[in-house]
């Protein structure tokens, strides 16, 4: 089940913890993505605070909030990118996103499957996705004061064999959100460091958030159509493998 934008806009703009949480998730983005110039940029879910460092380069940046969510107009103070779309039928062309990014999409969708099937539909040759989903072993999935508290978290794996099965190809992942989803002020001041903790033992700490990038897997056409006959060849070497019968010779009358 989707959550209210209100409640979402409300966390990552207007409460401490959620702008801290807005600035960790975005710095990892822009490590696996450090710019889109030229290219189409789009965001599901309620992933709108990770789009705005596209803004100035991108050919075209949209965000894309379902139904059940609601929408917000986006960005403040400039012409309006969100839009209002279904959450399997977006208002997009086939193979036209370079980039896409989702959070806030996949683990509160009734419809999974049907999701990434229209994240594989929008996506070029060679386009790439970051879901951005709550991690299972971190604390940030088990409080419901954060928007991560909310719908499936996911391990690695669990993630990886989903994307596998709709044709995406894992490529990177990495950890966040190794601080307390907490407000009190002694975790708000230490948030850089538990992050820079986890950042150097992330196999032995488990982050709140788990962001996986995953290209889009193109399979070889099958089916009907016209298929090239391949040459048999000269055939000039022939009698050195399969030599001819001799001749039976002729019976005495």
């Amino acid at each position: 089940m989707h959550q209210d934008v209100q409640d979402l806009r409300n966390f990552y703009y207007r409460s401490t913890l959620g702008r801290a949480a807005q600035a960790r998730v975005r710095a990892e983005l822009l490590r696996l993505w450090p710019e889109a110039k030229g290219q189409t940029v789009a965001g599901f879910g309620f992933a709108v605070p990770l789009l705005r460092p596209y803004l100035a380069d991108a050919r075209r940046v949209i965000g894309l909030m379902p139904g059940p969510q609601g929408v917000m107009p986006w960005p403040q103070n400039m012409p309006n990118i969100s839009v209002l779309c279904e959450e399997t039928a977006w208002p997009l062309e086939t193979g036209h996103v370079d980039k896409l990014i989702v959070m806030h999409g996949l683990e509160t969708s009734e419809r999974p499957s049907d999701l990434l099937e229209e994240c594989f539909r929008v996506l070029g040759p060679g386009g790439r996705a970051v879901f951005i989903v709550p991690h299972r072993s971190g604390l940030w999935s088990r409080s419901d004061r954060t928007p991560f508290g909310f719908g499936r978290p996911y391990s690695l794996g669990q993630l990886e064999a989903q994307l596998r099965r709709h044709s995406f190809m894992p490529e990177r992942h990495v950890q966040t959100l190794f601080q307390p989803p907490s407000t009190r002020r002694f975790w708000r001041k230490t948030g850089p460091f538990w992050e820079k903790l986890g950042g150097r033992f992330g196999m032995i700490l488990s982050g709140g958030v788990l962001i996986v990038e995953a290209s889009k897997r193109v399979h070889m056409p099958s089916g009907p159509g016209v298929r090239d006959k391949k040459p048999a060849g000269l055939k000039v070497l022939e009698g050195l493998t399969s030599p001819k019968p001799t001749a039976e010779p002729a019976r005495k009358v």
